[in-house]
């Protein structure tokens, strides 16, 4: 797949374009413009938002058709058949997200707050719903985010700089979410958001990183942390709630963010040194 000459700055237009005009009659209807129905905008929330989330893959495939050589989105699809992603990619996401998910759901119990009680019907409907999440529930973000744009990102900004910029994006882009009734969005505070987007950008570029840079890499990680939000609830459905879980949540996922690509710099360094080594020999 030939690289772009210039930077994709569409890629971000079309992403936008495509999620923010799919949820903007629900942003409509939940502030009262829009003459929806209480039960008709419910039963249009899901799938609306489940349709938006694909806009950074219709970015994706713009920015291929647009500007790269005849046959990158074949190569591209190609690239999604590829399951060879490592043990760090497969398990790293479960253990790591899953662990401080878990933390943050459970210890603010210490200090007396009372227990959220998982909000999935049964422990049976977690498998299922993992691969909801994977396909449909946010890992289709990953079509784009970490599919695509994050490789000119980073040659433009560095990796530090390049994971912080989208993870700014990646927040912001959500923005709508936080206008319609029934979202989650709703009841996070968005500089708390903010602070998670960025630890989980710097968390699934390494995850991506691990795996070869492969896409589905991407899809895993972002389809896992997904998964584990009922599984152990840290957002509290009240609006003016204080959320002691949600940002002990989104603390320990920038501070995993920090350390995982403190960590991907210190591999790459010793690589690096390995190599210069190697050739004076």
């Amino acid at each position: 797949m030939k690289k772009q000459a210039r930077f994709p700055y569409q890629f971000f237009v079309v992403a936008f374009a495509w999620s923010w005009l799919v949820w903007l009659p629900l942003v409509l209807a939940s502030v009262g413009i829009l003459p929806i129905g209480k039960d008709l905008l419910s039963a249009l929330t899901v799938p609306a938002i489940i349709v938006g989330a694909f806009g950074p893959a219709a970015g994706t495939f713009y920015c291929l058709k647009t500007y790269h050589a005849k046959g990158a989105i074949r190569q591209y699809l190609r690239g999604l058949l590829d399951f060879r992603l490592g043990w760090r990619a497969w398990l790293l996401p479960i253990l790591v997200l899953g662990g401080s998910t878990w933390i943050a759901w459970m210890l603010p119990e210490l200090w007396g707050e009372p227990r959220v009680d998982m909000l999935l019907p049964s422990l049976w409907a977690f498998p299922p719903y993992v691969l909801f999440t994977i396909l449909l529930g946010g890992g289709q973000e990953e079509l784009g985010w970490r599919g695509y744009i994050l490789d000119p990102m980073e040659a433009r900004l560095g990796a530090w700089l390049g994971n912080l910029v989208l993870g700014v994006i990646w927040a912001c882009w959500h923005l709508p979410l936080y206008f319609i009734q029934g979202s989650t969005q709703t009841f996070m505070p968005f500089a708390g958001f903010v602070l998670q987007t960025i630890g989980y950008s710097w968390f699934h570029a390494y995850v991506r990183q691990a795996s070869g840079k492969r896409t589905w890499a991407g899809l895993i990680s972002h389809g896992w942390a997904n998964a584990f939000v009922p599984l152990f609830p840290t957002v509290v459905m009240v609006a003016g709630a204080a959320q002691p879980r949600y940002w002990i949540w989104v603390s320990l996922t920038f501070v995993i963010g920090l350390m995982t690509m403190a960590l991907s710099g210190t591999r790459l360094q010793r690589r690096m040194r390995h190599l210069a080594a190697s050739s004076a020999k």
